[in-house]
């Protein structure tokens, strides 16, 4: 019989690293799969998944929001934009995502983040190019959505 040993700092920190890697992998199988089209009501519990296992992800708490829009689950797409921006508040597509989530709400403040999201732009063209990919990937999932088409107005893309 073999003696167990106690696990040391160094195995707890490869654990932890072998965790955030599965996270990664699990997230971008995630965001492969919409890219093929998959429906985004199959693609909630892969994000949900991800952002309770990486809660200070921006990105995954983003791609969460934006597949609850799509799937007019506006209130759960606000609280999931809010914690996107929360956990990175430079990121464009999250505050597009909140602005969108506030609109479909009828809650009050879209104006802050619109001038953020256009300050970001002005300063970084390749984030601009992302969110006018986004924007048009919106449109084409929803092409009647006149929330994203009032953001794309402002924006000016």
């Amino acid at each position: 019989m073999s003696k167990i040993m106690p696990a040391t700092n160094q195995d707890s920190e490869l654990n932890e690293l072998t965790e955030l890697s599965e996270i990664d992998a699990l997230f971008d199988r995630g965001y492969e799969r919409y890219q093929a089209g998959e429906a985004p009501e199959n693609l909630i519990p892969v994000f949900k998944e991800v952002c309770a296992s990486s809660p200070k992800s921006a990105p995954a708490w983003s791609c969460l929001s934006w597949l609850y829009l799509l799937t007019e689950q506006h209130t759960l797409a606000l609280k999931a934009a809010k914690k996107a921006v929360k956990a990175d508040p430079t990121a464009s597509q999250a505050r597009i995502n909140l602005v969108l989530a506030m609109l479909e709400t009828g809650e009050k403040g879209v104006r802050e983040h619109i001038e953020v999201v256009q300050r970001i732009n002005d300063v970084e063209p390749e984030v601009k190019e992302s969110v006018m990919e986004n924007i048009a990937d919106g449109l084409t999932r929803k092409p009647d959505w006149k929330s994203l088409q009032r953001i794309q107005q402002w924006l000016g893309l």
